[in-house]
């Protein structure tokens, strides 16, 4: 099995004072990271967080956007981006919501969890419902619109995230309970 590894972009300076860094290991911890030698700040490189939500109408209708943005551009995602520092989980599926298709959403529980090794981020999707039809495409969409299961473009959603997530959501509905789910995602074999 070859196991794909998102290449780092490396640091060169110190983001606190400027000096060329030094990557090694630093005591006590287990991985190479990029050590200042002037004034001894580490500079860590982390999974990023995605958040996004699963937003429902009440005739069961899903809201999905046509992405205007790379990767992926011209798919169908849910609508979902990166965290912002200050917010919480829920407050930037919210924003995601807002930003990428102008629809205003009520989060609710935690729904899926992926962690996808290969690229250093992780899924966290929520079920939502909206609170009006108003919603048009955002700076990130080329358009929005509400989709039954059976009108899904499943062979254009943009990622195995939003896929994975729109298949437990369909059948969780059909059993009549959602339940939270957590798993691993990695890019198919070659």
């Amino acid at each position: 099995m070859t196991r794909m590894v998102r290449r780092l972009i490396p640091i060169s300076h110190c983001n606190v004072c400027g000096t060329p860094v030094e990557t090694k290991i630093p005591p006590g911890d287990t991985h190479s990271r990029a050590v200042c030698p002037a004034c001894g700040h580490i500079q860590y490189q982390n999974p990023k967080p995605v958040v996004g939500s699963v937003p429902e109408w009440e005739d069961g209708r899903i809201l999905l956007c046509r992405r205007a943005i790379e990767p992926r551009r011209g798919f169908w995602t849910l609508p979902a981006g990166f965290m912002e520092n200050g917010e919480t989980a829920a407050e930037g599926a919210a924003r995601e919501a807002l930003e990428e298709a102008n629809a205003r959403v009520q989060i609710g529980d935690l729904y899926t969890f992926y962690s996808l090794p290969h690229i250093s981020q992780l899924y966290v999707f929520f079920r939502s419902r909206l609170t009006d039809l108003d919603f048009s495409p955002g700076e990130e969409s080329l358009e929005v619109k509400l989709f039954t299961e059976r009108e899904i473009p499943w062979e254009e959603l943009a990622f195995a995230s939003v896929t994975r997530t729109l298949e437990h959501f369909f059948a969780d509905r059909k059993a009549g309970r959602f339940i939270a789910r957590a798993g691993d995602i990695r890019p198919p074999e070659r």
